[in-house]
């Protein structure tokens, strides 16, 4: 009896209709398969995955395909992103034996969890050198019937392999100096594609932890040659088809080298991390003397704060729960009529012929100039992704705008691909610090309550007796434990509310809370600065998962290392010498990626920067020479910090309030009854200042060619 309909993943809950006995990974089902004496058919995938689908229509909804499966397996669906722990640990097996990743992910095992056999998507019937996937499986019952020899020997170099590779990173002793951040900078550019922006060929990904690793490097340099390539990376995702024209939002990856066709899912993590990177670069572009903390809609809005606008209302408008959080995707697919395969990009591809019927003829032709839609086509059936290589004058601004709001009212009334309505607690941690960030910068206070919203949210359903739960659905918590990678974000994600938020919510106790709880349960006691990806009394795997390496989403240790750099600044003396000796001991683990692989790095490399300058902190001061305009403050504290939002670099600690009202605060009066901030690099501080001028001046990035 298939038993995925009462699972609390929505990808588990699309194969709850299929005739394969599936269950949920547990101990339960690992002790069946020992019991008859069958092996453990393990299929992890997640819910916007296109060959997901694609492999369950071909064979997981086939009769026949269900009954070899059910008669010789114990079958188990596991959504990578509810557990990630499995998920690393299988990738890991089947990248050793097939040279590379991908999902679906289809493995087999033995029943206490051991690999023997690995691969991806099998097709329905032979084609391309590869089996069908009914002949993989009579060949895999087959060799589990008459050759055991031969599984358990597979299975125990696999294993021991598995354990080899998480041995973490070594204690290299290379230190976290500038020396070593140029030479990452450096490294990394030399890998730019100078054609089409960011790096490699296709399929590509946008490399977002590294934009913003770069973008904190150029602030601590001034190198204008850095900016520059951080900027031309921008700016050629954001005029591709990658993001969307209508609504705004990035989908997963450019199946071609210039941005140009998406893979159509939309992540979370995608779109939070590059509102970061997004909103960062547009407060690189504010004008160093200017005092407005927000860019100017309308003609002449610079494209990176029109991107930062549209991607963070695509999160709250596409994204956003009932219940605060933010949902985890949505599909690739749009599944035009019920019961049929979805088709890839339905929902969002154009004819010229199409913006003709929705706009009339003249407005039609505009539209297909302005946006690429071409007779040909750049997509599939002559059919074309939006683009915007350049903007009309600003005599069209209106113009434009209105075309949009009328093809998206058109594209609204098409089938819409599925949302995974699963909240993820790093995700919603990443989401969190982006609309945290963004809101306190751009003078937006919807996104910074949306912040509040989501962490409150987070607070009450996903933490539990000081443990954090890896996702929640419907406003219910699942089983599935935290990893690092959520109590980091987490963590993160509380800190940097606590530095933005409007109300009296304490954030900082919980947070050290999710922080000492991550520090005693993900530590490895004999290697001080390494940290395992699954706590100390998690479920015991083939081998316990450590992947130091930033990837689409930054690796728990490196965002680890952020939160404690970033708590040790804003919390009480002890608490603080003890964080930032924990977060440099991890850099220094980490040092060894920035010198040898820094493109898989660039958490590290953001972390890095930060810690290098102290990090900043700038705490303001409240006098007695605070105005109010339209019940709103004007002047003294608030336009200290507004100018500290926009002039400081990625990773600066900003927080505001009363003389000794919190840590920073301590012993830091006002200037003769004025509003002041005090600038601090580490524990090295300037004189405090009065001037929002002075402010930006002490914050904004060198001067350099």
């Amino acid at each position: 009896m298939n038993r995925l309909g009462s699972a609390t993943s929505p990808y588990l809950r699309q194969h709850a209709g299929n005739p394969v006995d599936w269950r949920e990974w547990d101990a339960e089902a690992l002790a069946e398969a020992a019991g008859r004496d069958v092996p453990i058919l393990l299929s992890i995938g997640y819910a916007s995955c296109h060959w997901c689908h694609v492999m369950a229509h071909e064979s997981f909804e086939d009769a026949d395909t269900a009954a070899l499966m059910n008669a010789n397996f114990v079958c188990i669906k596991v959504d990578r992103e509810e557990r990630p722990d499995l998920d690393a640990v299988y990738m890991n097996a089947t990248v050793a034996m097939t040279g590379q990743g991908g999902w679906p992910m289809t493995c087999f095992l033995t029943p206490a969890g051991a690999p023997f056999y690995c691969g991806t998507y099998y097709p329905k019937t032979p084609r391309h050198g590869m089996p069908s996937f009914t002949q993989l499986l009579s060949a895999v019952t087959d060799t589990w019937q008459h050759r055991r020899e031969e599984v358990d020997t597979a299975a125990t170099q696999v294993s021991d392999a598995l354990r080899q590779q998480a041995a973490g990173l070594p204690d290299a002793q290379v230190g976290i100096g500038a020396e070593l951040l140029d030479h990452a900078v450096g490294a990394v550019l030399k890998d730019i594609d100078s054609q089409y922006g960011g790096f490699g060929g296709a399929p590509k990904f946008p490399p977002s932890a590294l934009l913003e690793g770069l973008l904190r490097g150029y602030e601590r340099t001034g190198d204008d040659g850095v900016l520059q390539a951080i900027s031309f990376t921008a700016e050629a995702m954001a005029r591709g088809g990658i993001y969307d024209q209508l609504r705004g939002g990035f989908a997963r990856y450019s199946v071609d080298a210039a941005w140009v066709v998406p893979h159509f899912e939309k992540m979370l993590y995608d779109n939070a991390q590059l509102l970061r990177v997004y909103s960062h670069l547009a407060r690189r572009a504010q004008d160093a003397q200017g005092t407005a903390a927000r860019g100017q809609e309308g003609p002449g809005e610079a494209l990176a704060h029109r991107v930062t606008r549209e991607t963070a209302q695509f999160l709250l408008d596409d994204l956003g729960t009932e219940q605060g959080g933010f949902a985890s995707a949505l599909d690739a697919d749009t599944h035009l009529e019920p019961g049929a395969p979805g088709v890839e990009g339905a929902t969002y591809v154009w004819t010229p012929a199409e913006l003709n019927g929705i706009l009339g003829a003249h407005d039609g032709a505009w539209a297909a100039e302005v946006f690429g839609v071409t007779t040909a086509g750049t997509f599939e059936h002559g059919t074309s992704v939006l683009t915007r290589y350049r903007d009309p004058d600003d005599a069209n601004h209106e113009r434009l705008e209105r075309i949009r709001a009328e093809l998206s009212a058109a594209r609204e009334l098409r089938p819409q691909p599925d949302r995974d309505d699963k909240v993820v607690t790093a995700w919603n941690g990443m989401a969190i610090v982006a609309l945290a960030e963004a809101g306190a910068a751009h003078l937006r206070p919807d996104w910074t309550a949306a912040a509040e919203r989501c962490a409150e949210f987070l607070l009450d359903v996903h933490v539990a007796d000081g443990r954090v739960c890896r996702a929640s659905l419907g406003g219910v918590a699942g089983a599935a434990p935290g990893v690092l990678e959520d109590y980091g974000w987490l963590a993160l994600g509380l800190l940097a509310v606590h530095q933005s938020a409007s109300n009296e919510r304490d954030w900082l106790t919980p947070a050290q809370q999710i922080l000492d709880t991550a520090v005693a349960r993900f530590a490895d006691p004999e290697a001080p600065g390494s940290w395992f990806d699954t706590a100390d009394d998690a479920e015991t795997l083939v081998t316990r998962p450590r992947d130091p390496v930033d990837g689409a989403t930054p690796a728990g240790a490196s965002v680890l290392a952020d939160a404690l750099l970033t708590a040790a600044a804003l919390t009480d003396t002890d608490q603080s010498l003890r964080y930032r000796d924990l977060s440099d001991q991890t850099l220094e683990r980490g040092a060894i990626l920035l010198a040898r692989a820094p493109r898989s790095a660039g958490h590290w490399l953001a972390v890095a920067e930060a810690a290098l300058r102290g990090p900043i902190q700038v705490a303001v001061v409240t006098g007695s020479d605070e105005a109010v305009d339209d019940g709103e403050p004007v002047g003294g504290t608030a336009s200290l910090v507004a100018a500290a939002r926009v002039a400081a670099p990625g990773g600066s600690v900003i927080v505001s309030g009363a003389v000794d009202s919190q840590p920073l605060l301590a012993d830091r009066p006002p200037v003769q009854g004025k509003s002041a901030a005090y600038v601090c690099r580490g524990s090295v501080c300037d004189l405090p200042i009065t001037g929002a001028a002075d402010v930006r001046a002490a914050l904004l990035p060198p001067a350099r060619g």
